[in-house]
Parts: structure tokens; C-alpha cells; sequence
């Protein structure tokens, strides 16, 4: 990212956080990236302390920038108090996990992984029923052998359609096969097959369950169109997400629509992060990503959900996936939008490199006055 993009991105954060606008613009710019060079150098010695979780950069109360660790527990000796002139600011999060269903502990609570008697369509509404089709985004999916998850939002790639969620909502942590039944709603609230299938499964990234790794998302598609899935929330939500993502800067206000805990806002804590996430497969570490807080932002089940910004000029421009939380110390992981853009899994909402099926086709996303919220083109001579 030049300097300049990254200098108007704080300018939006600025308009969001006030302690933001009291420092220089160059200055805040010049300081992120020495923070950035500071944290990439040095988060790996800081991840051999067991005991961290996370690492990240942020902005201290007087609007510098800072190094912030993320422990389980407050009980953890010998961490720096300062990097290479930059403060170490060290938060106790709890163990971080993906956001899936309502299934903490099923080999305690076997009963809490079972689906849900079948439910009549909502009189009312919420995000956890069954809604006539085309259905909003924001509201419960999962792949059958799940719980719930949360769908982030409808994708338009050519004349194709697909809806965007977690690779652990839509591919089962990639146990999944592409072609499988996607049900809304998911399985834990009531959706069975075949009444309740909304689309198949037509692509995922894959996680590697690593701490050595260096996964940037947690994304699958599923196949659908106009007639199964629409591109707004419930009216209780932000509505319609525009097409153009913002990078996430510290301060940002934030807001999401997901399955469990509805509409919700925060603030970016971090950016830059890299995170350690618990599955039922396994402890995968992230890098690159977005550290939200605070805890009641969501819950198990929001997972999917699509973060935009909250208020002022970018209101409702996309910032992220979320996918992992800890509610342990109020925070939540979510996922940034770039690093979708550059390894292929696109929502709705793209103007930059797009690609399909691992960048085999890319795409060129922008609003425009007749279409202001999603114009895709196909570029013929990208096809690989």
C-alpha cells in the first residue's frame, strides 16, 4: 500500500476517532509504517512466550503508534515494554476460537450441537429463522454438518452469484466436498435438507492448521443467485453494503449484521495482526488481520458476517470478514478485505484484483450512478 492511500485511510479513521485527528497526517503515516516494519520483525519472538495469542499494531491514547500483544492469561512474565522505541502495550484476551453455531463444548454438552425442531417461517423476524427466499444477508447458513454461521454478504462475479461466509460456516473446515447442500437456516436452527438448501458449495480457501502458518482467510462461496439470496440486511440492520472497501485503520468505527447478536458496533483495536485461532481441527495461525473490540461486538454463530464502516463519508464500505473472537477478554478477530481481494475470494463489493477460482478470473468492481452499489466486468484476456 503507497503512502498516500495509506495517509487518506487514517483521514476516514480520523473522522471516527477523535484522538486520531490531534496528530500529523505524515507523521501518523511515517509511524505506522516503522510500527508495521517493528511488529513484522519481532511478533515471532513474541509468540514464543505460550501464553501470547496475538500480536498487532495500534494507537496508544495520544495517538502513537504502539505494539499490541494479546495473552490467554494474566499470568504471563518477561514480554518487553518496549520495542525498537515503540511502547508494548500487553492486553489479556483469552484463548481466541472461530465463531461458529452455538457448540462450545460438545463432548461436555453433546446436546448443544444437535439441530433444532424444524421452525414455521417468522412472523416477525430474526436473524436465526427461515426467510422466505430471496433471504438477506446477515442472517443464519451453514453447510449440513454444522452448526450456524452467518452469510457475509452476495457476490457477482460475470452473470454468476455467490454468497461469501467462513470456510468453517461453508466448508466445514474444509471437510466439505464442492457441490454440497448450503442451508438457510443452519442446521442448528432448524434447516434441513432439501427445503432449506439455498446454493452449493462452489469454492474455499483452505486452512492450514499451523502455528508456523500463514493463512489470510477464512472464506468460502457458495453458488446461488438473485432469486435465493439478496444484497441487504434485515431493516433492523446497516442495509445494503457498498462496493468499495476501505483499509481498517486503529480507531475506525465499525459496524456488522450476524446470525446471533444482530446489529452490533465496535472500534478497531489493531491492524496488521497475527492470531492464533482455535478450530475443532486444530490451532491455525492468521496474519494480516483486523483485532475489533469490544467482546459483545458478536458471539458463536455471527461468524460470516461482513464489518463496514460505521458513519461519515465511508459509511457502510466494507472492512473485513469476521470469523474468530475471544470472549474472554472482549475481543474479536476479524478478517481483512485486501488480502480476500488478492488470494481470490471476493464479495460483492470489489474494485480491485478479484479473482475466480484461485485468480483464474479477475474482475473489476466499481460503483457507478445507475448501479451504486456493484458493477462487475469481465476482462476476457485475464481468463487463465
Amino acid at each position: 500500500m503507497s503512502l498516500a492511500v495509506r495517509l487518506v485511510a487514517l483521514l476516514a479513521a480520523c473522522l471516527s476517532s477523535p484522538y486520531l485527528c490531534a496528530q500529523n497526517a505524515n507523521a501518523a503515516g511515517q509511524g505506522l509504517d516503522h510500527a508495521r516494519q517493528v511488529h513484522a520483525d519481532f511478533s515471532p519472538q513474541l509468540f514464543r512466550n505460550p501464553r501470547v495469542v496475538a500480536t498487532g499494531i495500534g494507537y496508544n491514547p495520544a495517538g502513537n503508534p504502539v505494539i499490541k500483544v494479546y495473552i490467554e492469561k494474566n499470568d504471563v512474565a518477561g514480554l518487553p515494554k518496549e520495542i525498537d522505541g515503540l511502547a508494548v502495550e500487553v492486553t489479556v484476551s483469552g484463548k481466541i476460537v472461530a465463531r461458529r453455531g452455538n457448540c462450545d463444548n460438545p463432548q461436555a454438552n453433546p446436546n448443544a450441537c444437535r439441530p433444532a425442531q424444524p421452525k414455521a417461517p417468522p412472523s416477525g423476524g430474526g436473524a436465526t429463522e427461515r426467510y422466505d427466499r430471496p433471504v438477506p444477508i446477515g442472517v443464519s447458513t451453514g453447510h449440513t454438518n454444522i452448526t450456524a454461521g452467518t452469510i457475509g454478504c452476495r457476490v457477482q462475479v460475470g452473470c454468476h452469484r455467490y454468497a461469501l461466509s467462513n470456510n468453517h460456516v461453508f466448508a466445514d473446515e474444509g471437510g466439505a466436498a464442492l457441490g454440497d447442500d448450503i442451508l438457510q437456516p443452519g442446521p442448528y436452527d432448524g434447516g434441513a435438507s432439501p427445503a432449506d438448501i439455498i446454493g452449493t458449495l462452489y469454492d474455499y480457501e483452505p486452512i492450514v492448521f499451523s502455528t508456523s502458518a500463514n493463512n489470510i482467510m477464512d472464506a468460502a462461496l457458495v453458488a446461488v443467485d438473485e432469486t435465493l439470496v439478496q444484497s441487504g440486511t434485515l431493516p433492523d440492520g446497516y442495509g445494503q453494503p457498498r462496493s468499495l472497501p476501505i483499509d481498517a485503520t486503529p480507531g475506525m468505527q465499525v459496524m456488522k449484521y450476524g446470525r446471533t447478536t444482530g446489529f452490533t458496533s465496535a472500534r478497531v483495536d489493531a491492524i496488521g495482526a497475527t492470531v492464533n485461532v482455535g478450530y475443532d481441527s486444530g490451532t491455525a495461525r492468521f496474519v494480516n488481520q483486523i483485532i475489533i473490540k469490544p467482546g459483545t461486538f458478536s458471539a458463536g454463530g455471527d461468524s460470516g458476517s461482513l464489518i463496514v464502516v460505521d458513519g461519515g463519508p465511508d459509511d457502510r464500505r466494507p472492512v473485513g470478514l469476521l470469523f474468530a473472537g475471544s470472549n474472554a477478554g472482549g475481543y474479536q478477530i476479524q478478517q481483512v478485505v485486501a488480502p480476500l481481494l488478492d488470494l481470490g475470494v471476493h464479495q460483492p463489493v470489489l474494485h480491485d484484483h478479484i479473482a475466480e477460482a484461485r485468480l483464474k478470473r479477475l474482475l473489476r468492481c466499481q460503483e457507478s450512478a445507475s448501479q451504486p452499489h456493484l458493477t462487475c466486468t469481465l476482462h476476457p484476456h485475464d481468463v487463465g
